[in-house]
Order: C-alpha cells, then structure tokens, then sequence
C-alpha cells in the first residue's frame, strides 16, 4: 500500500488531532475542592506567634474514631502531610521547654485518653512515617465531648499573656492541650536590651555630625548625652576626634586614653580601632 493514499493520511491526521485535544485537555484541568481542605489558625501569646497548618477532612456520615482513624496508632492528626505547629519563640508544651522552631504534631487517640506529639520531621507525609525517636515532648490529655464539627479543626482559646490552649475539634470530640510561655521574661530581657542599647542613638547622630563636617557643639552635646546613660569605648572615641576637631589636643588625648582603657580585650577595638587610636594618641599629644 503506497505511504500517501487517502487511508494512511487521514488516519495519521486523526491522529495528531486526538493527541492535540488531549493535550489541551491536560492543560486546561479545572480548579477543583480537595477532599480535604487546606486550614491554617494563628494566635498570638505574650510575644510568642504560634501557628497551625493542617488539612481538614469531613466526617462525610462517617465513623471517625476505631475506624477512620484507628485506636492505638499514630495518626498525622488530619490529612494529606502532617499537621505542623510553629512558635516564633521558645514555649513549654508538656511541661517542657521547646526552642522556637515547626514541629510535625501527632496524635495517638485511644477510647479513653490521646497522645499529643511534638515531632522534629517535618518530612513525615503519612502516618506510617512517624518515628517516636524524634519527638520532642509529649503530653497526655483526656478527650471531651461535643456536640459535633463535621470538619477537623484547630483553634486556640483561653489566650492570656502568658498561655494558650491549642484545640482539636472533629465529630463529637475535642481534645485539648496547654502551652505555656515566659512572657514576663522575655518582656524583661527586651527591657534591658532596650535600656542598655539607649546610648547609641546619640552615639550615631553624634558620630553622622563627626564625621559629616557638621555642627560639632551640638555632636559634643549628643555624644555627652550618649556617655552619660552608658561608658563605652565607641562613645570616648568619637568624643575623643570630636574635641581634637575643636583644636582640644589635651582634652582629645583624656578621651582617647579612656578609650584605650574600655576598649582593652574587646574583640572588635583590638582589631580594627586600636591602632587608630594608638596613632591618634602619640599625634594629639605632640599638639598638647
């Protein structure tokens, strides 16, 4: 049969056109809802954000609990990946403390209590995958009864500024778990940060004065302000070219020996200022 008849170049035209439509008809797949909806719950406790990524499945005139979701195994507590839960800070779950950071939550429920896990792989997409030597921390709980959410759902409740409750809703249950942070310590520790840190903004305009040929009273005037909340050897510093600008050699030369003295065996001065200053120093003191 000759390659060109009739037969041959329609069936090879139908052809290409079939690929064609199903090609396009890859392409163009509707958008469609998932089985189980992608859900995410945020809280804020004290200074800490904590977060909850999970999936949530419908009950669907299912039986959820021995059946859908066994007694007595790990579960990824909701479905598709498991269920992550993230703290911008440090939080006690458990009675223990646990660094900042996304942990995978599992859950073993039982007739009568549940198992809440804290789990370091974050890879963990099902529940065979979970591995009890990475958990965290653990807490058992005692589940409540509900009258009924068709949906599986996270919540946070009973926030203060120093706990939250993290919630599990789904069917006719809720389990319920408490997370604990040191919110007055950390308001604490960012209190001195702030008080030890209120020298350097008129450190900064003093030395952007210094080193911009600007006003220099008012840059002695700021960095005078700066030393007076707390001594440092960046504050003698700047003071020390401040006053040798002003033609201050001896009063230039006290600054810089004081700055000698703050700055011996810090790291940053011993490297990159020291012999700048040592230089200055011998120089203002031939001026004196």
């Amino acid at each position: 049969m000759r390659s060109n008849s009739p037969c041959v170049l329609a069936c090879a035209a139908f052809g290409a056109l079939a690929m064609t439509s199903l090609a396009s008809a890859q392409q163009a797949a509707p958008e469609l809802p998932q089985p189980s909806l992608k859900a995410r719950v945020e809280q804020r406790v004290g200074l800490t954000d904590f977060s909850v990524d999970y999936s949530s499945p419908a009950v669907k005139a299912r039986k959820i609990w021995g059946e859908l979701v066994p007694y007595d195994r790990p579960w990824r507590t909701g479905a598709n990946a498991a269920t992550k839960l993230t703290a911008s800070k440090d939080f006690t779950f458990g009675g223990k403390t646990i660094p900042a950071a996304s942990y995978a939550l599992y859950t073993i429920p039982s007739k009568t209590t549940w198992t809440v896990a804290l789990n370091s792989n974050l890879q963990a997409s099902g529940n065979d995958s979970f591995d009890v030597k990475q958990d965290v921390a653990r807490v058992s709980v005692t589940p409540l009864a509900i009258k009924g959410r068709e949906r599986l759902t996270f919540l946070f409740s009973d926030a203060t500024d120093d706990a939250v409750r993290l919630e599990l809703e789904w069917d006719k249950l809720r389990v319920s778990v408490p997370i604990q942070v040191a919110t007055k310590a950390q308001a604490q520790a960012n209190i001195e940060k702030a008080v030890d840190d209120a020298w350097r903004p008129h450190f900064a305009s003093a030395r952007y004065l210094l080193d911009s040929n600007g006003d220099l009273a008012k840059a002695l005037g700021y960095i005078d302000q700066s030393i007076a909340i707390k001594q440092t050897w960046w504050n003698h510093w700047v003071r020390a070219q401040i006053l040798a600008k002003q033609n201050r050699a001896q009063d230039a030369v006290a600054t810089a020996e004081k700055t000698m003295q703050l700055g011996a065996g810090d790291r940053v001065f011993e490297s990159f200022f020291k012999a700048e200053v040592t230089k200055s120093l011998a120089t203002w003191k031939k001026k004196g």
